[in-house]
């Protein structure tokens, strides 16, 4: 992505998420894939899914891509991000967007009527606090059909090993530094990208009021995430998918 791509249609701003993203997170497809294999394991290849802090809605095209009479409906906060939702899936029926906090109590009155398959989020979960997520997690099982999934992927270094996890960190960012040298957009260049479309201006302005720069959450270990999941309900919860820093949580109603 470059300053021309102000005033391009949404698809080339779907294609610049996800290579901002992919800067940050280079097996990011790979979760995808194991995440959407654990979907059709559990719910079948026509899920209800809720796409929870769905962004750009990155899960449901790949679901919608993969499984054609899946359902998808998108819950997020962010007025930018889901502006691309909007205008990407634009002439999409089989997917909804719904604007709410999950950090509000009254959130989940905003969805449409009825249960979910699965439920679906990915690098984003990490803008709350420990104790907002166990509040969310403790609201997953009312809106999961019995035996449905929740999934949740992202970043879940373990304390319990910090020179593997420096290792990691080093290897990781040196290889940013090289792809950054050679042009990556990073997420700040991103935003000031975003502003400039006279589209994505008004609601850019409208999230950095409510974000700031990044929020302040946390991000504990895997093993945090699945007691969590047991302790809200769930009847198993476990880590299905791992790389050094980021791991993919799978938790069973």
């Amino acid at each position: 992505m470059t300053e021309t791509m102000a005033g391009a249609d949404w698809q080339a701003w779907q294609n610049s998420w996800d290579r901002q993203q992919e800067w940050y997170l280079p097996d990011r497809e790979e979760r995808f894939r194991v995440m959407l294999d654990m979907v059709e394991a559990l719910a079948g290849p026509a899920p209800r899914v809720l796409d929870l802090a769905c962004g750009t809605g990155s899960i449901s095209d790949r679901l919608l891509k993969r499984f054609p009479e899946a359902e998808s409906v998108g819950v997020d906060l962010d007025p930018a991000l889901l502006a691309i939702a909007e205008g990407y899936f634009a002439d999409e029926p089989r997917v909804r967007f719904v604007r709410a906090d999950l950090k509000d109590p009254q959130w989940t009155a905003k969805l449409p009527a009825g249960s979910y398959d699965a439920v679906l989020t990915a690098t984003a979960l990490h803008w709350l606090g420990t104790d907002d997520l166990e509040k969310l997690y403790g609201q997953l099982g009312g809106l999961l059909r019995d035996g449905g999934v929740f999934m949740n992927a992202d970043h879940m270094p373990d304390p319990a090993t910090p020179r593997i996890n420096a290792a990691d960190r080093d290897f990781r960012h040196a290889r940013m530094d090289a792809a950054k040298a050679a042009g990556a957009v990073d997420w700040a260049e991103w935003w000031q990208l975003a502003a400039a479309d006279p589209r994505l201006a008004g609601p850019t302005a409208e999230r950095f009021a409510i974000y700031g720069e990044h929020a302040d959450g946390d991000t504990p270990p895997a093993q945090w995430h699945a007691e969590a999941l047991r302790a809200a309900g769930f009847a198993e919860a476990r880590a299905v998918w791992a790389s050094p820093s980021d791991s993919l949580v799978l938790a069973l109603k």
